[in-house]
């Protein structure tokens, strides 16, 4: 018999303080559909692209405060651009200038301190 295995990632489910004020922010900001409120209407839909699964040490620092248990990256094709976007809304950006062979990357915080990373793909992505 041939091993099952998953085919992505269905769902990103996490706790916040005003969820729909944070999942209204997610959509302003970052164009993230809410979840709709019927099972007619489609829910976010993100084109196909690599998605990093990566379990990180108890004691990193990567993600920020220590109490802080995971951290989103999502990808975009013209990281200058939304960096700009961003920073016109108000949002404080940390643009990591150096090119990784993997990408590029920045860094903002969602309203409830949650860290979110933003990456530009490397041509071809790998």
């Amino acid at each position: 018999m041939t091993k099952q295995k998953v085919t992505g990632i269905g769902g990103l489910f996490f706790r916040a303080e005003n969820p729909e004020k944070l999942a209204q922010w997610y959509h302003d900001h970052l164009g993230v559909d809410p979840l709709p409120g019927d099972y007619e209407t489609l829910p976010w839909q993100q084109q196909a692209g690599t998605t990093v699964f990566a379990p990180f040490a108890a004691d990193t620092d990567y993600f920020g405060r220590d109490a802080q248990k995971w951290m989103i990256n999502f990808r975009v094709h013209d990281l200058d651009a939304m960096c700009v976007q961003l920073e016109d809304a108000g949002i404080t950006v940390v643009l990591d200038r150096e090119t990784y062979p993997n990408g590029r990357f920045a860094r903002i915080h969602d309203p409830e301190d949650n860290p979110v990373e933003l990456w530009e793909p490397a041509e071809p992505a790998i």
